[in-house]
């Protein structure tokens, strides 16, 4: 059996089909034939299983630091199919309504600018929000009608995908009072059946709900057929694995190989030196006086071992999470 049980990161490119519970799963089977035991396991933000990409999952210490994730900023390509819109607005669902209009692709380049920035979305009906103690998705299966309030979210990019380049195709395309008219007969423009778009979004966005309101803004329906998390946080497709790679490591392949340590969910904030007699104190919960830095959140360090996140204000800094990590001085 391996030494210590081990602390970080598998970052898993998850296929379609596959739950992110399920995925847990099968990081903890693959932990537990590799003759580590029981290992607290968890991830970084769902992904349905319509869905493919970055699946951040945390292992040991690095489960602390999970809300943390989910509230990093996510980046998605996916895939918008006009004329048709579904109740669950993706492929799973039955069609609800439709449209025989197409926009020009540069009505959609025009559009995603009204897009960009804080917005209100309401989101899916088929969603796992809560409604009076039951999933908003439980309800809409049994057949209730699904009220969800409109939430402040924030698009921090959109942009169409591949090599098409926004500016240069809306700007050959005349608006109208600021919006594109995507029906106008004297523009012989390209159409689109369906286009494909890279949004950076903040917590609480639904792509799902993105892609129906980009529909109807162009005087059409739409719904998600293709959707991919390309980055969660500083985690990106580079450092992701597949799920054959994963299972190797049941079959013996060293964990190492594909294992991120926990500082490295850390990457956005900066780190806090300490000594053996401040790393000792830091454990013990006190506070650490007289810290000449700018105020705002650290991660504490004693060598290259995390030790604590911690909020520096005034000159004291005190501990939000403790990390006990081995190496650590006592």
């Amino acid at each position: 059996m391996p030494a210590h049980s081990p602390n970080g990161w598998i970052i898993l490119d998850k296929p379609v089909g596959l739950g992110s519970t399920q995925a847990v799963g099968a990081v903890k089977r693959n932990l537990r034939e590799a003759g580590f035991g029981k290992v607290k396991v968890g991830h970084g933000g769902t992904l349905d299983p319509l869905a493919s990409g970055v699946l951040p999952i945390a292992l040991g210490e690095a489960t602390k630091l999970c809300g943390r994730m989910l509230d990093a900023s996510k980046e998605y390509a996916f895939t918008v199919q006009f004329g048709e819109e579904t109740d669950t607005l993706d492929l799973e669902g039955k069609v609800v309504a439709t449209s025989p209009h197409r926009p020009p692709f540069a009505a959609v380049a025009a559009v995603l600018e009204a897009f960009t920035g804080e917005i209100d979305q309401v989101p899916p009906a088929y969603s796992a929000l809560m409604v009076d103690g039951q999933r908003a998705y439980d309800r809409a299966r049994a057949g209730e009608d699904v009220d969800l309030k409109s939430r402040r979210v924030t698009i921090h990019s959109l942009r169409l995908a591949g090599e098409r380049s926004d500016e240069s195709i809306a700007s050959s395309f005349a608006t109208t009072g600021g919006r594109p008219d995507p029906y106008d007969p004297h523009a012989p423009l390209e159409l689109a059946d369906a286009v494909t778009l890279v949004a950076e979004v903040s917590k609480g966005t639904y792509i799902r709900s993105l892609a129906r309101d980009i529909a109807l803004a162009l005087g059409t329906r739409g719904h998600v057929t293709y959707l991919r998390r390309t980055r969660a946080g500083p985690f990106d497709l580079a450092r992701a694995i597949s799920l054959d790679k994963l299972n190797e490591i049941g079959k013996g392949a060293p964990l190492e190989q594909v294992l991120l340590p926990l500082e490295a969910a850390l990457d956005d904030i900066p780190a806090l030196p300490l000594d053996p007699e401040q790393a000792r104190a830091v454990r013990q919960g006190r506070v650490l006086a007289g810290v000449a830095l700018e105020d705002g959140l650290y991660w504490a360090r004693l060598g290259t071992v995390p030790v604590a996140l911690m909020q520096l204000l005034g000159g004291e800094a005190r501990v939000v999470r403790g990390f006990n990590l081995p190496d650590v001085a006592e």
